[in-house]
């Protein structure tokens, strides 16, 4: 680590948050790493690999935010324990970078409060694959009205929520590609169940060690369209998520998107390449 930046990692023992760790350890704006779990024991430590420089448990996160002058603290972990995650970087003054979802009316409520107070970039997806799928998506929905869409996700037997926060961003996108004409979303189909009107069939699948698989379906007109992104390591998601990290330390507070940091990133490519 080379850089200035001190990133405070929350669940840091769990497995995305192993991989934040490995990715801060090698990013060049990196300075310092400070790490956060409910079992600060089972935190790489020494020499070991991705091991952070300051392990704190995570009741004593605000007070480690304050003393160690973080700048960014990314979350990937579950919705309970993120809230009072990002409370403590709200009354710090820490701009967040949330990855976690399947928060309830009253945990978005609370997102809301902390995009107030502190620069907040929450994305259910941090990879640029996913967010070129994105985009081929709400083209593809566009330019092809009527046709039938069906949208399939995978992930790992451990995944909680259903369908995956990817799944619904998607969905989102392609309600609004739609032009706001939400359509019916059919959760899986069981018995008589033919298709009606412009309804959208959801999937979720889970099953083995899978990173994440998703799938968009477009079929009308005697043709298929099917827009798919396979992940092969949640070590993606890591390296995206620090880049967004990086990119908002220090901005203003309120909300940001994902799509403004690889916007970034392609701006800065192109100013290399002239």
């Amino acid at each position: 680590m080379g850089g200035t930046l001190t990133v405070a990692i929350t669940g840091a023992s769990g497995r995305m948050g192993g991989e934040l760790l490995d990715a801060a350890a090698v990013h060049d704006d990196v300075g310092f790493v400070l790490a956060a779990s409910r079992t600060p024991e089972s935190v790489p430590s020494g020499d070991a690999p991705g091991a952070p420089d300051e392990v704190v448990v995570d009741a004593d996160l605000g007070a480690a935010l304050d003393e160690y002058d973080a700048d960014v603290l990314v979350d990937f972990t579950v919705p309970d324990a993120s809230l009072d995650y990002l409370r403590a970087a709200a009354d710090n003054g820490v701009a967040v970078v949330v990855g976690t979802t399947g928060y309830d009316d009253e945990g978005a409520e609370t997102l809301d409060a902390v995009a107030d107070e502190v620069p907040f970039l929450r994305a259910s997806n941090f990879s640029r694959g996913v967010a070129a799928l994105r985009r081929a998506v709400r083209e593809a929905v566009a330019a092809l009205p009527g046709y039938d869409i069906e949208v399939t996700e995978t992930h790992h037997n451990g995944k909680r929520d259903a369908p995956s926060g990817t799944a619904l961003t998607i969905l989102d996108d392609i309600d609004d590609a739609r032009q706001n004409q939400d359509a019916d979303r059919v959760h899986g189909r069981v018995g008589e169940q033919p298709r009606e009107g412009d309804e959208i069939g959801v999937h979720a699948r889970r099953a083995g060690d899978v990173t994440g698989e998703h799938e968009v379906l477009l079929a009308g007109n005697e043709e298929v369209l099917e827009l798919t992104h396979r992940a092969g390591s949640r070590g993606i998601f890591a390296a995206g998520a620090l880049d967004a990290a990086v990119w908002l330390a220090g901005r203003d507070a309120g909300r940001y998107d994902f799509d403004e940091v690889l916007d970034a990133g392609a701006d800065d490519t192109d100013t290399d390449s002239r």
